[in-house]
């Protein structure tokens, strides 16, 4: 007889969507988290996350879909509001490589997009300095995801449907056997039908060594920045955006405190060895190119950091998360390595993950994501065991 019918390795953004989705499915689920959800270090944190409807691969489509009717659910179930439906706006270069290929992918999946002239995005948002050549996509349906918030209602709502979650407990190892997986930290140890490894950057040591060969810890940074008139910042005003001008690029949020205002530059991972020791300092390079940045697409920021955090997050080599069984027959089932974009989506992916760990439906068309696509069907016979804070 095991302990439960699934455990979640990692309770934070993956984690915990896919304990709250496994909790209306199952009374027998326990989540494993190395400190407390939402804590200061994990890829939870920096306040907010883009959600947006239009994605350069129309693949995850379906995905983002069911994320926008989940994160209403999620809402409506735990009465709190974690998405601030402001709109998205996504700006470059008109013949450069971001934009047309974001317009493709708009077209292909059938989603409700506005394109913006630059004259038209001068007169609409004149938060954003222009180059000449510069044009825009509005996404109605995109927002700002409040992440704290989002983590620990949805771990609350597992905890009232019934699971079980365990603070304080860092996964040292995972073990599959003829009668389910073994899971241990320290001295303790738990057997259960199924496992979901979530734990972000912390995920390498419960992997395979086939599948770390295709992972890497990376660190991402965020920064904000003080509003000369905080009102034309407000989600009101100002929607999430991404731009890729030229050689210049940057996303950020509106200034949901009423005061700062979020804009980072746009996707700078950097390897780390080591997720526990990821430094949160940025280097005089990063400041140099973020104030360089900011005063040229924003007038109206003070172009000093006044905040500035960074965190991990597990890469893969090809940009695409791991979401699946190790093989066919395995027990462990892994919902990591989102490489800094998995957030929007998490609901989603918590469903996935959620109904398939416990075998009660396959979804189809997600080769792409597959961690089949880095492995050799001889080399998941075991599971690797080790020292690691099971943290997400």
């Amino acid at each position: 007889m095991t302990d439960g019918k699934l455990a979640v390795i990692g309770l934070g953004t993956m984690g915990s969507m896919s304990l709250w989705q496994a909790s209306r499915l199952s009374g027998s689920v326990v989540g494993f988290e190395a400190k407390l959800p939402a804590h200061g270090r994990s890829a939870v944190g920096g306040d907010t996350r883009l959600f947006r409807m239009i994605n350069l691969n129309p693949g995850f489509n379906p995905i983002l879909q069911s994320s926008q009717r989940l994160w209403a659910e999620l809402e409506k179930e735990t009465g709190q509001d974690i998405l601030l439906r402001c709109g998205g706006l996504y700006m470059g270069t008109a013949n450069g490589a971001y934009m047309p290929q974001l317009l493709e992918s708009a077209r292909t999946a059938g989603v409700a997009h506005e394109i913006l002239s630059r004259p038209e995005l001068a007169e609409r948002y004149p938060q954003h300095n222009l180059r000449p050549d510069d044009i825009g996509v509005f996404d109605p349906n995109g927002g700002a995801l409040r992440t704290d918030r989002a983590v620990t209602a949805a771990i609350s709502a597992a905890e009232a449907n019934g699971a079980t979650v365990l603070t304080n407990t860092p996964v040292d190892g995972i073990r599959e056997t003829d009668h389910g997986v073994v899971v241990t930290s320290g001295d303790k140890s738990w057997t259960f039908d199924n496992v979901i490894v979530a734990s972000g950057g912390w995920s390498q040591m419960l992997m395979p060594e086939s599948l770390r060969a295709h992972t890497q810890p990376n660190r991402v940074f965020l920064t904000w920045f003080v509003a000369k008139n905080p009102a034309l910042f407000s989600p009101e005003r100002f929607p999430v955006f991404v731009r890729l001008s030229g050689d210049r690029s940057m996303y950020g949020a509106p200034a949901v405190d009423g005061v700062t205002v979020k804009a980072t530059l746009n996707f700078r991972p950097t390897p780390t060895g080591n997720p526990d020791a990821v430094p949160r300092e940025l280097t005089a390079a990063e400041i140099a190119e973020t104030t360089e940045t900011v005063s040229e697409f924003f007038p109206g920021l003070y172009p000093n950091i006044v905040r500035s955090d960074a965190f991990p997050d597990l890469f893969t080599t090809d940009r695409n998360p791991l979401l699946g069984r190790l093989d066919p027959g395995s027990r462990v089932y892994c919902a990591t390595g989102f490489s800094g974009g998995g957030f929007k989506m998490a609901t989603g992916y918590g469903e996935i993950a959620a109904r398939e760990a416990l075998g009660i439906q396959t979804f189809e068309g997600l080769d792409f994501i597959r961690p089949g696509r880095f492995m050799s069907v001889h080399t998941t016979q075991s599971v690797a065991s080790g020292q690691t804070s099971s943290r997400s």
